[in-house]
């Protein structure tokens, strides 16, 4: 059986004598071949984990669990690292371009998915997201009975998120800065921008190296918002080094491991919620830091 967890589907009201047929004219995009050869595997089951077959007769408010699979999905080249595990928390080190949950053209290829497959903990939930192209630590909670106390955390902001970025220079600003803003979704649809109102996204930047080319930027984000962090530096004239989406939308490509986005999750730390001990992560993985651009500070 798959290591995540299978989607699930109540079958509406509907004219359909079976289950396939219903299938078919809810999710066009997949054929009926595909839904059969899964039915055949064993990949579409009931609420009581029965398999659902092609004869299943059709039932309204019938819970139909079924395991979303992708047609040629594109292998990552980049491994995790596991940074720490312990019967209620794991924090792992994400490559650049790897999604932490299933979505989109990406199943096996996640972060969630390969944790999974490698510890063997099917409990495993991902406690906050980091973007595909991010790199760094994401915290993961292990035993379902802890995790309401580590998801509080970042619910009720306990826990120091510290990024790292290599962006142009700002000569014209005065560090540290807090650049406080109000993200909303932009054009198109997976785009965010900032907009005029009341701010509701902060986050407090400042230099840690510069370069002619490159400053290498520190990043504490108090709040998280999606795509937060680029587009607060775009919005400051200073978009992060290889970021297709910000300032501008880049012209549709597949991915290039050669220039992976230069923001990095470094540290996570925060006061355990169960035992009161400091705790404090750090990511292993480098930017693509010139030599002139390497930290000032000892």
């Amino acid at each position: 059986m798959p290591a995540i967890a299978p989607s699930t589907f109540h079958l509406p009201p509907g004219p359909w004598a079976t289950v396939l047929d219903g299938l078919c004219a809810h999710f066009p995009a997949i054929g009926r071949e595909r839904w059969l050869d899964r039915m055949a595997r064993g990949r579409v089951l009931d609420s009581a984990g029965l398999p659902v077959v092609a004869q299943t007769r059709y039932r309204a408010g019938l819970c139909v669990r079924y395991w979303r699979e992708v047609t040629d999905e594109p292998r990552i080249p980049f491994d995790e690292a596991i940074v720490h595990l312990d019967r209620h928390l794991l924090v792992a080190d994400k490559p650049p371009f790897l999604p932490v949950t299933p979505a989109g053209r990406f199943v096996e290829e996640t972060l969630l998915t390969r944790l999974i497959r490698r510890t063997g903990h099917a409990d495993l939930v991902p406690l906050h997201r980091i973007d595909r192209l991010t790199s760094g630590l994401v915290l993961f909670s292990v035993d379902p009975g802890s995790r309401a106390a580590y998801q509080a955390l970042f619910r009720e902001r306990r826990i120091a998120k510290h990024y790292e970025a290599l962006a142009p220079p700002l000569p014209d600003q005065s560090f540290p800065l807090l650049r406080r803003s109000r993200i909303e979704p932009g054009e198109p649809f997976f785009r965010m921008r900032e907009a005029d109102g009341e701010p509701n996204s902060e986050t407090r930047i400042d230099v840690i190296g510069r370069g002619q080319h490159d400053w290498h930027y520190a990043l504490y984000p108090v709040t998280g918002r999606k795509h937060q962090l680029r587009v607060q530096m775009a919005g400051l004239g200073a978009p992060i080094r290889h970021d297709p989406l910000y300032p501008e939308l880049a012209a549709e490509a597949p991915d290039d491991p050669d220039r992976p986005l230069q923001l990095l999750a470094r540290t996570l730390a925060f006061n355990d919620p169960l035992s009161g001990e400091q705790r404090h992560f750090e990511s292993t993985r480098v930017l693509e830091i010139p030599r002139q651009a390497r930290s000032t500070l000892s």
